[in-house]
């Protein structure tokens, strides 16, 4: 019996075998743990031994399988795909980083933020609403009345038309004056944010006009809100965006849901032109019966709304003269943004 013999160089094999590729793992597999190898055949081995002899042969030989089962797991996991390349990623650090394309803001995003935080600086907070949005929401509250042209489904993307039941008409917003709506339901005065997001129109698509587009809206509502705090903000507001020298004029105008109705101009400067008056929003007091609709008492609070198109302003700012290219996903136009 000669097991106490070969278990000394068994041991000295397995710790000096080489195992660098698939073919030699395999072969150690085969020498060592498969049920033909050295170590099977120690336990047949054992057989003959005497009682007094298996107790303690028969621990060293299963500690033997024991560090020959580990450096096979071992050289295995080393060997793996992840480990490999992991191995690699490491050793290649000092060849240096493959360049990669940077990404850039997109112009709308680029207005959206500075109109966002020249209202940050004024104490607006931000509020948020669905894109698909029923009849209440985006008309009936807002004192569209039923014979409204906004209605025509010439101006609105209708999702669900009812003949009979216009409450239950879905469509997708036209304006983001509906978060309004959903915020006064849900928030008693007083009232200061603003709504930024997309927003969606049935029209055709020129270089001037597009299926969808951008929105911030404000709202302020409080007791004595007045016309007089609407056009201090309005100031503030092109002052902030566009510098203390701005020039603007604010004229009378219409909306179904304030009273009395506004807009803002300001004068745009274009290199080889004369300049022009530019339309850059529409504001005005929180009709009464806006605030019936949502349950806030009209005889105690007032406010004021305002909107604007975040497009136009981008056109204008970046001197853009096509509205489609903001939405073209054309590289060679975005990269100029970097």
């Amino acid at each position: 019996m000669d097991i106490d013999a070969q278990l000394p160089s068994l041991e000295a094999s397995i710790r000096s075998c080489s195992l660098t590729d698939e073919a030699s793992l395999d072969a150690y597999r085969l020498q060592f743990l498969s049920r033909k190898g050295a170590i099977q055949e120690l336990y047949g081995l054992l057989a003959q031994a005497s009682p007094e002899e298996k107790k303690g042969l028969g621990k060293r030989i299963n500690d033997l399988r024991a560090l020959a089962e580990a450096t096979y797991e071992s050289a295995k996991e080393a060997l793996s795909p992840k480990t490999l390349h992991q191995r690699k990623a490491t050793e290649d650090l000092g060849l240096g980083v493959i360049p990669q394309p940077r990404g850039s803001l997109h112009p709308i995003t680029l207005v959206m933020e500075e109109i966002k935080t020249a209202f940050f600086r004024m104490g607006f907070s931000v509020a948020d609403g669905p894109e698909l949005e029923d009849d209440f929401h985006n008309f009936t509250a807002l004192n569209f009345p039923p014979e409204h042209p906004a209605r025509d489904m010439q101006d609105t993307f209708f999702i669900h038309k009812s003949p009979d039941k216009p409450e239950e008409d879905l469509v997708l917003r036209t304006h983001t004056s509906p978060v309004q709506v959903r915020l006064m339901k849900a928030t008693r005065p007083p009232i200061r944010s603003i709504m930024p997001g997309k927003v969606y129109r049935n029209e055709s698509i020129t270089y001037k006009s597009y299926c969808q587009f951008h929105q911030v809206e404000a709202l302020y509502v409080d007791k004595g809100v007045s016309l007089a705090e609407l056009k201090e903000t309005l100031i503030t507001f092109v002052q902030l965006l566009f510098g203390a020298s701005v020039r603007y004029r604010i004229r009378p105008s219409f909306f179904p849901f304030t009273e009395p109705s506004l807009e803002m101009d300001i004068w745009w400067e274009k290199p080889g032109s004369e300049g022009r008056w530019m339309e850059i929003l529409g504001a005005g007091m929180v009709d009464p019966n806006v605030f019936k609709a949502v349950d806030i008492d009209p005889e105690i609070y007032t406010g004021f709304a305002l909107g604007l198109g975040v497009e136009r302003l981008a056109l204008r700012r970046y001197g853009i003269d096509d509205i489609r290219i903001l939405y073209d996903n054309d590289l060679r136009f975005l990269e100029q943004f970097d």
